[in-house]
């Protein structure tokens, strides 16, 4: 496990951009650190890592994923979550509560935005169980990266969005002042509207309650 980590430092040093990691520190809000690694070059030094010879166990790559959140330099996180959806065709119903601690750590929409549609959606589709209890409790946190997960998480359902539960999550949320809510809200409806426009336009139009935010990004490509 240490040497799979020490090979990845290893990597991520020797491409390091320092002029890139400034930038990236900045666009990040002075938030996180990194090595200023551009995501193409990133995706192929990562690419041997990710052999499937070469995989680590699903329980030995949840400890690396661990270990590799707390490390300063955000490239780490984004591997770590990459990592982790290469077990996605693994998952167990107990895998719920490592993603909520993902989604809950070093959290930003970079991270989040990955997580909720790519592992937390799947998880659902598997375990559709889960779904409801889970969902009600995140919205009932206080955590918007929570929240956020809860209206995105359904992002890659395209046509089989379940509308009325993303309409009843978004309700819960209706009067946030917070950016990253009610621009998921209009982002969540955007993407459903390139199945079903009409039922995004009624909802938008039977809202008041929608914040300008909202509603923007909800019609926006809607002709």
């Amino acid at each position: 496990m240490l040497h799979y980590i020490h090979q990845l430092e290893a990597v991520f040093l020797e491409n390091a951009n320092p002029i890139r990691a400034k930038q990236q520190i900045q666009y990040m809000r002075n938030q996180f650190s990194g090595f200023g690694i551009p995501s193409p070059l990133r995706n192929e030094l990562q690419k041997p890592f990710f052999d499937p010879n070469h995989l680590p166990t699903k329980e030995t790559a949840f400890e690396i994923i661990k270990l590799l959140w707390e490390k300063p330099e955000r490239e780490y996180q984004y591997f770590a979550m990459q990592l982790a959806f290469k077990y996605v065709k693994l998952q167990e119903i107990n895998n719920i509560d490592f993603y909520e601690w993902l989604i809950s750590h070093k959290s930003w929409w970079d991270t989040v935005d990955y997580i909720a549609p790519e592992l937390v959606g799947k998880y659902f589709q598997k375990f559709p169980e889960m779904r409801d209890v889970t969902v009600e409790k995140w919205l009932d946190s206080g955590n918007i990266w929570l929240q956020r997960s809860c209206l995105i998480f359904q992002l890659k359902y395209r046509e089989k969005t379940d509308a009325e539960f993303l309409a009843q999550n978004i309700s819960k949320l209706l009067g946030s002042k917070e950016f990253f809510i009610n621009k998921a809200i209009g982002w969540s409806l955007r993407q459903y509207a390139r199945y079903n426009p009409q039922w995004v336009l009624c909802f938008v139009e039977n809202t008041p309650e929608l914040a300008g935010l909202s509603r923007r990004e909800a019609i926006r490509r809607i002709k």
